[in-house]
């Protein structure tokens, strides 16, 4: 791996303004680096200045962080009680200071936006929450939410938090089946999801969705639509009519061991895997990560491009509510109805936290945008996949104006956020990661389990930490066997990773996408970006296929920029171009020009699918991809390469 400079170097008076230095010397430390090693030594020390640190409001105290302290199993805040939604909303709506800051503001691809403050939502929460309790539902039940990026998928949420019914939001675009498998899995009896929402300008009807998903299902007791009309569905409850209830003042307190959501990651293959988190485990975490790792501050405005359905959007409810920032929320396409569109929202609702994917800047690169200003914006998070330098100089450069850092972001669902980042503390490197995150335990072991250095490997985690799932729904040996099979009393992630002595990390893709070949182990990643640099390149992805020579021989998949390129001379090229700099060893086997990537609706390019398609392997279950019919025309285009 590359050794790049610094693209970005924090000033003395940009550290001393962060709350991690600030927060860091009130505990006695002047480094980052004595501050972390003292956070995975004494974790139950840690984790209580950690809460206490993002302002979790306790109905009773507990009594010591750490429990339980089995790494697989561990219990947190023992003894006390509390429910997140005091924190996330009360804390500031009861503040004369705060009460009337906004805490969502949302906009959508048709234009329209509106503000809610704490107040306001604490009224729409509490209204919902007496609503809820009056249609019977209650502490332990299990609800489906199904909705668009709107304030009303906040309020079901936090309503639900506020009584203790257990929530699972899924992808709103999934269709009946997808959404199916979620509510099979969950066991869940409510569903509430909105009537109709708006891609590109067209209408899908999510009600007809959900009639087709329970037909497959057997548990729905209760149905709850956001809609302004009638939905043709005579059993029905109507969201907005639950708006009008009087508000309830009574919250349900909990024990950290008692499930606040259920978050299913987004598989290709196998059923999907429900993460469970707490109300001091996901929310505190995504807290700590908002507050301490991009300095997220009472009065900032806080946007992810995301949907509720994936991690990040959770992320953004909790990290953002909880520190006493605006959580923006945009509901539709990002370059609809013009490519500017997305940037304009962001510049008009003054946003100082950006969270997006390398793939989305893959996409922006491709539009026209040079002009783009973001003079508010304070920090651009990374997460969802490893970057390739050339887009990430893109962002830095065009975007950010050599301006803005860029703090890379990886952890998941199950880890309720990072394991590593980057600090504004530290100077900031293209696409690599400058932390481990305090608190995380990180480390990178080889095949037998020891720990290497400027070596790929393993991302494993050595200590437990806050926020970690508590298991799976309804399936804790599946989640003991996920993470802890392979090395006993140590959580593996799954990221292929390499260390270096000054800290940093760079993560090269997924461990089970790793290519062994003639002896030499690499992560996709690495020979992706290679093929990115090239100008002609626009996305790339790399397999590992048998290979009677090597053992495992590189198939390269590629999308051009321009589709009139010369197929048989820039495969040629581009061959060329890998051998000179991954070294001729590496030069691939077979290099493929095809129209698109299979990706998952968040973004992630999924090789399994590539894999699948070069071996001509039946089709798989595509029900998360965001372009399905990409591995059907993938098949039949690998299957006549063969048969020439």
């Amino acid at each position: 791996m590359m050794n790049p400079k610094p693209a970005w170097r924090p000033d003395e008076k940009t550290i001393k303004e962060t709350r991690l230095y600030q927060w860091m010397h009130s505990l006695g430390f002047s480094s980052y680096e004595a501050f972390y090693e003292a956070s995975i030594k004494h974790t139950d020390w840690f984790w209580k200045e950690a809460e206490k640190a993002v302002g979790i409001e306790w109905k009773v105290p507990y009594q010591s962080a750490l429990g339980q302290q089995s790494v697989m199993w561990p219990t947190w805040y023992k003894g006390g009680t509390l429910n997140i939604a005091e924190t996330a909303i009360d804390k500031w709506a009861n503040k004369e200071e705060t009460k009337n800051h906004p805490a969502i503001i949302w906009g959508n691809e048709a234009g329209e936006q509106t503000k809610w403050s704490f107040l306001h939502l604490q009224d729409k929460v509490n209204r919902l929450a007496a609503g809820f309790l009056k249609k019977g539902l209650q502490k332990g039940d299990v609800a489906i939410i199904y909705m668009p990026m709107l304030p009303e998928t906040v309020a079901v949420m936090l309503a639900f938090a506020k009584i203790g019914v257990i929530f699972s939001p899924v992808f709103s675009g999934y269709g009946s089946e997808p959404l199916a498998v979620r509510i099979r899995a969950s066991g869940a009896t409510i569903v509430v999801t909105g009537n109709e929402m708006t891609r590109r300008g067209k209408w899908i009807n999510m009600r007809e969705c959900v009639a087709d998903a329970i037909q497959k299902t057997n548990t729905v007791e209760t149905v709850i639509v956001h809609s302004a009309t009638d939905t043709g569905y005579k059993e029905d409850t109507i969201l907005n009519d639950l708006f009008k209830e009087m508000p309830v003042a009574e919250t349900t307190y909990v024990t950290n061991e008692e499930p606040l959501m259920i978050l299913y990651t987004s598989g290709t293959t196998g059923t999907p895997k429900g993460a469970v988190h707490t109300h001091a485990g996901f929310p505190l975490k995504a807290a700590f990560d908002a507050a301490l790792c991009m300095d997220v501050k009472t009065g900032d405005r806080l946007f992810w491009l995301t949907d509720m359905g994936w991690m990040m959007g959770p992320f953004l409810v909790f990290g953002g509510l909880i520190n006493g920032a605006s959580i923006v929320l945009y509901d539709g396409a990002p370059d609809y109805p013009d490519e500017k569109h997305i940037w304009s929202f962001i510049h008009q609702q003054e946003v100082t936290h950006f969270g997006l994917s390398p793939t989305f800047v893959r996409s922006a690169m491709q539009q026209n945008i040079a002009d783009i200003q973001l003079p508010h914006v304070k920090a651009i998070i990374s997460t969802g996949e490893p970057w390739n330098e050339a887009p990430w100089q893109w962002l830095f450069n065009t975007i950010g104006q050599r301006k803005i850092p860029i703090l890379n972001y990886s952890g998941g669902t199950e880890v309720s956020g990072g394991i590593v980042g980057s600090t504004l503390l530290r100077p900031i490197k293209p696409i690599l990661f400058n932390a481990a995150i305090l608190g995380m335990a990180a480390d990178v072991y080889d095949e037998t389990g020891r720990s290497v250095m400027n070596e790929v490997g393993e991302l494993v985690v050595k200590k437990p930490w806050v926020g970690m799932t508590y298991g799976f729904w309804n399936e804790p040996k599946r989640y003991e066997d996920t993470y802890f099979k392979r090395f006993a009393g140590v959580w593996t992630h799954g990221d292929w990773v390499k260390q270096t002595e000054d800290g940093e990390f760079h993560i090269t893709g997924r461990s089970d996408d790793v290519i062994n070949t003639a002896g030499k182990r690499v992560g996709p990643a690495e020979i992706e970006s290679i093929l990115v640099g090239h100008p002609a390149v626009h996305e790339a992805a790399v397999i590992g296929v048998k290979d009677e020579v090597k053992g495992e021989a590189l198939v390269c998949f590629v999308v051009a920029d321009s589709p009139s390129v010369k197929e048989e001379k820039l495969i040629q090229e581009l061959s060329t171009h890998v051998g000179s700099h991954a070294g001729k060893a590496l030069t691939p086997k077979e290099i493929h020009l095809i129209s698109a990537l299979p990706k998952t609706r968040n973004g992630k390019i999924v090789r399994r699918l590539l894999k699948g398609a070069y071996e001509q392997h039946p089709s798989p279950d595509l029900s998360s991809l965001e372009n399905p019919n990409v591995y059907q025309t993938l098949s039949d285009y690998m299957k006549r390469k063969h048969e020439k």
